[in-house]
Formats: structure tokens, sequence, C-alpha cells
């Protein structure tokens, strides 16, 4: 129950009645008049929610800091007039505007939408806290309100800011596959076309048989083979919730590893998505080239991190299921020396024997210039700390590149070209 000013200035207007007749029986009187009639005038309303039929429309997906609209439908089902007041309220992160209450005045049968403007400042499903409805009485007097679950949510879309490092990868790509003159074989190739022998090509790729027919020397080129199997495993544990910055590393990680897909996808080769900690939340298998970003962009966005220590056992088993020959296997991980040597090491050894491991993860570029920054005492004992991180961070890459796994240390806003061009080296050695 909510009492309106309405009722105070009915009371306040007994002071006219006590001045003309200045007895304590007439403020008596006064104020059981008043009562009686704000009970009355509350057990007229009733339940506010009864008799109104709220329903909301979807609204669709929409990339974090853009705006959409969602629009909730308001029904008066009884036979008298609804005034009051409803207030549709979402996540703050939601970024709902307007986040006043809202007049309503519907007769009866009669029905209006209410259209709310949300701009999420965060990633994720940004849910519809509730919808709540105040009636006003028929005097005024008072007003009963409720709140009730009116479920909706919108979902923000992880930003890919990497996007403008693919046209200039996506050119180098192409220049990769254009280099006929040095095509050589090797692992990694697969058979392109013939040419006519020029002075300088390795004897060993003349074709006898195709030399014998046009009765000139004719040589076999090669090209980096595609149709190449790339599987990213996401970790959303713990380490990945450490923030740089503004982010988390995890958002870092995805930006990358939507860099890395579309990348992949144009040089023809097929990619699969595992994210995960103790449990695996997200995967996109067998996705078409055509869909594969928006496929991985919808799988990403619900993710964040969890308070857990990665199943590194049980991640590494489901790349195995995933794919079962010689694959390019990419970890997007922190490089935290505890959490590597404790749970990664063990089954990464393993799974560097079958596939081709690259770890990307995200550095804070803060290390670096705590290290150099000693005016004073304290900054020396912070660039002791942050020399001292570096050093651990060094040992566990040196430990990780013993094993055979290549490791991609770089910061967040660097990390995405970093691993792309890292997978354009493997692809030009013929090492996937």
């Amino acid at each position: 129950m909510v009492i309106t000013g309405r009722f105070f200035a009915l009371v306040l207007a007994g002071a006219i009645p006590t001045v003309l007749f200045p007895h304590y029986w007439v403020v008596l009187a006064w104020v059981a008049l008043c009562v009686a009639l704000l009970v009355v005038d509350l057990a007229v309303v009733g339940n506010p929610t009864r008799t109104l039929e709220l329903r909301r429309v979807p609204c669709g997906p929409v990339q974090l800091g853009q705006s959409t609209q969602t629009t909730l439908l308001v029904r008066n089902l009884s036979g008298s007039r609804f005034r009051g007041l409803i207030r549709d309220a979402w996540q703050p992160s939601a970024g709902a505007d307007p986040t006043t209450p809202r007049p309503v005045n519907l007769g009866p049968q009669q029905s209006e939408s209410m259209t709310t403007t949300l701009t999420p400042t965060r990633r994720g499903d940004r849910l519809a806290v509730g919808v709540t409805v105040r009636r006003l009485s028929p005097l005024g007097l008072c007003a009963r309100q409720r709140t009730v679950v009116v479920p909706g949510f919108v979902r923000a879309l992880p930003v890919f800011t990497a996007r403008k490092h693919l046209p200039s990868r996506l050119a180098y790509l192409r220049q990769l596959d254009g280099r006929s003159a040095v095509r050589t074989r090797g692992q990694g190739t697969e058979f392109d076309s013939l040419r006519d022998y020029v002075e300088g090509d390795d004897v060993r790729s003349i074709d006898w048989r195709a030399t014998a027919r046009r009765r000139s020397v004719v040589v076999r080129t090669w090209q980096p083979e595609k149709d190449r199997h790339i599987v990213i495993v996401l970790d959303t544990s713990r380490t990945s919730a450490g923030r740089v910055g503004d982010a988390p590393r995890l958002d870092a990680a995805m930006d990358a590893a939507l860099l890395l897909a579309s990348l992949a996808s144009h040089a023809g080769d097929r990619v699969d998505f595992i994210a995960g900690d103790r449990v695996v939340h997200r995967r996109v298998i067998g996705a078409p080239r055509t869909t594969l970003l928006s496929d991985f962009v919808t799988a990403m966005a619900p993710l964040e991190p969890a308070l857990v220590e990665a199943d590194w056992p049980m991640l590494c088993t489901e790349v195995s299921k995933v794919s079962r020959q010689r694959a390019l296997v990419v970890l997007l991980t922190p490089l935290e020396p505890a959490a590597v040597e404790e749970s990664l090491l063990p089954p990464l050894a393993a799974l560097a024997q079958r596939y081709q491991v690259v770890i990307g993860s995200v550095s804070d570029p803060m290390l670096d210039e705590m290290a150099e920054r000693r005016d004073d005492v304290r900054e020396i004992y912070d660039a002791a700390a942050a020399v001292r991180t570096l050093t651990l961070r060094g040992r566990t890459a040196s430990g990780l590149r013993r094993l055979g796994v290549d490791v991609v240390d770089a910061a967040p806003d660097k990390l995405p070209a970093a691993l792309a061009d890292h997978y354009l080296l493997l692809k030009s050695r013929g090492m996937l």
C-alpha cells in the first residue's frame, strides 16, 4: 500500500474545523473520518495486477554499445478504468531509458504499448528485473503496488574490434596463395598445378610424364593445404576474470578468437570452438563458413568468467573428441605460472604430441611500466614485484616451448593481430 499526498492534505485540512471548534473530539472525529475514507478507498482498489495483462515483445540481439528497444504490452481486462503508474525495471547494465514510472490511463478492454530503449553496457544476457504496477484508488488517497516478473532479456553481442586487422591479413593470405614461384613440396602442402620449367626450379619437382607428353620440361607447383582443422579452446575459469585495463582478459581472448576464426575460414580451413572451465559451456562444431562468425559471436555472448579452476584434462578430452586427426589447437588462456604448472602442463604434454598447439595469452602492459619506474622506495618495490612476475611468466613460456607448444603472449589490443600473424606463419611454413 502507498499513501499519496492527497491523504496528508486531507488530514491537514482538519485544521479548519479545529480552529472553528477547538475541542479534542473534533480532532478525533476528523482523524477517524480520514482513516475511514482511506480504508474504504483502499478496499476498492483491489489487486493492481489481477485486471492487467502484461506481455513483452521479444527483442533481438544487439552489439555492445548500440541501442535497441523492448516493448511491453499492457491491456486492461476489467470493466472499470485503470489509472496508475507502471515501471519496467531492468538490470542496471541493460541501460534502460526511461527508468522512472510512466502514467497509464486505460479504459475497459483498452491496450497500450510501453517502449523502453536499452543500451547495454556489458556483454551477455541483460535481464528484465520486473514490472512494478501501482494502481491509484478512486479518491486518490492511496494506491496499491505490486511487482510481477515479465520474462525478458536483451543479448549484448561482443564487439569485434579486431576486425580492422582482417583486410591486411587477408591481403597477405592472398599473397601467400599466389606465390607459385617459391612453392615447394613438403609437409602441409598439396598439389596445385603444372607450369613450364624456369631456371632455378627444384629438379625434384619435374613431372616426367607431363614432360614426355608436352615434349618440354614441366614442373609441379604446390600450395599450402586447405581444409585444415583448427580447434579454438576458450578458458572461462577464474584466471580469465582478471581485468587488464577496463575489460577482463576473457573479452580480449574472445576478440582474438573471432579474428583467427574469420581469417581461417577465408583461408578455407575448418574452425571449431569450445568454451569451458570445469564444464563445457559452449560448442560450435561444424559451422558453415557463411555463418561461422555469427555462430561464434552468438556462442560467446552469454559467457562469463567462473571463479573455479579449469579442468584441463576434461577440455583436452573434448578436443580429442572434436578432432581425431592432426589439427591446430589454439588454447586461449592466461599465462599464469601457478595455474599452468599445476593443471595445464600434464595434459598439455600429451596434447602436443598429437596436435600443433598454440597458447594465446593476454599480458598486462602495466607490468612493463611498473618494472621501469624506480623513482622512490615504493616504486622500487613495485618494480621488483613486476620483474618477478615477468620472470615467472617467461620461465613458464620457456617450459611450454620445450614441450613443442608455441606461446603468443601480448597485450589485449595486440593479441588478435599477433595470433593471426602466427597462424599465417604456420600456414606459410606448411606446419598445419
